[in-house]
């Protein structure tokens, strides 16, 4: 197969961009966009590298960016691979590396893809913008976070955005994602008094005292969800408790739990919420607070429209739009751009052993992002 995408993909896998390592991946990017006439901006925070590279266009119009991230999982066990995970290998019709779904692919179709719009399209309207991290599957402290804050100082007005995470399901195309679930995590810990167990009268035990409130907890309908989300999720994920001796009520209790919240609900409001119950159950307990995203939500408009056109046109399916899965870059986006949608590959080897992609559906991919281009930057 002679695709330009598939060598470009292939070029970046066989860079070893564990995270935040980019591995001169975007030095790579760089050099392809500065020959496009891109102004190519590096920008480093600690150990992460962020790409800046936008295109101005012949006439007014609005601006597209296309958001990524270079640095890949961790490799997991190699004896595990059937092959090299940084050799891309070829086998069934399927191409195996890390990075492979994850997203590699996305970056060099959004690149080749812009070649082909510029070289048809030599006079568009409007800016292309590439976003591009090495911090997405880390922290993503320093990482897109830092790049929108630079471009919201700036003034930079960003009109549509495609994330290239892989979201197709079943076949390329039939899944785009036009928001995130917001994350809210918390780390309890309920006080008690530790002594004997056959003297309770004399200790205070912290698991009992808990008790009650994890079970209302459980229980509760947080909201209903709307239109693109589904209700509002809170599970516990860790508890500890006990000195490991059978003998010993413990002094205190742990839980860890998170929340996966829609747009029906604020950060504030869960927690105030929370706090109410542990209040009323009358305990003595820390509470710390990580929220590790706001939730977004892009109503479906112009961006969709054109996404979903090029998808049928490209593939013959139709696509739905959808909120499920964790949180992305979009989230930090979202706050400078008023439409982020992500669209990508297939996602059911993401982060696994022999990750890989179908070849058959890279030229395709490669097509879609060229093709919202023609409908949006005419």
């Amino acid at each position: 197969m002679n695709s330009p995408t598939l060598a470009l993909t292939e070029t970046l896998i066989a860079r070893r961009s564990v995270t935040p390592d980019d591995a001169t991946c975007q030095q790579l990017l760089c050099e392809r966009l500065n020959a496009l006439g891109f102004t190519c901006e590096t920008i480093q925070s600690n150990d992460v590298t962020n790409l800046w590279a936008i295109r101005r266009g012949a006439a007014e119009g609005p601006t597209l960016v296309f958001a990524g991230h270079t640095d890949v999982v961790p490799t997991g066990p190699l004896e595990q691979w059937h092959s090299d995970p940084f050799v891309p290998t070829h086998r069934d019709g399927k191409l195996y590396g890390r990075g492979a779904a994850d997203m590699k692919t996305s970056i060099a179709a959004f690149i080749v893809a812009t070649e082909e719009f510029i070289q048809t399209c030599p006079q568009h309207r409007g800016n292309i913008a590439l976003l591009i991290t090495s911090d997405e599957e880390g922290p993503a402290t320093d990482g897109t976070v830092k790049v929108v804050e630079l471009l919201r100082t700036r003034g930079e007005k960003l009109d549509y955005c495609i994330v290239g995470e892989p979201t197709s399901s079943n076949t390329l195309g039939d899944t785009i994602k036009n928001g995130r679930r917001g994350s809210l995590s918390g780390k309890l810990t309920v006080h008690g008094v530790q002594g004997h167990i056959a003297y309770p009268h004399l200790a205070r035990n912290p698991i009992h005292l808990l008790a009650p409130a994890l079970d209302e907890l459980t229980r509760i309908v947080w909201d209903e969800g709307n239109e693109y989300f589904p209700p509002t999720t809170w599970q516990v994920s860790n508890i500890h408790a006990g000195t490991g001796a059978t003998n010993v009520i413990p002094g205190q209790i742990v839980a860890d739990f998170n929340f996966r919240f829609s747009t029906a609900s604020t950060a504030e409001g869960l927690k105030e919420r929370v706090h109410a119950i542990l209040d009323r159950h009358q305990l003595h307990y820390d509470l710390h607070w990580t929220l590790g995203g706001e939730p977004f939500l892009t109503a479906r408009g112009a961006l969709s429209d054109a996404l979903a056109a090029a998808i049928a046109d490209e593939t013959g399916v139709t696509t739905e739009l959808s909120t499920t899965g964790g949180t992305s870059d979009g989230r930090f986006i979202a706050q400078i751009c008023p439409q982020v949608v992500e669209f990508g590959p297939p996602n059911a080897s993401i982060h696994k052993i022999d990750e890989h992609i179908e070849v058959r559906f890279i030229e395709p991919l490669k097509n879609i992002y060229r093709k919202t281009m023609e409908r949006l930057l005419p």
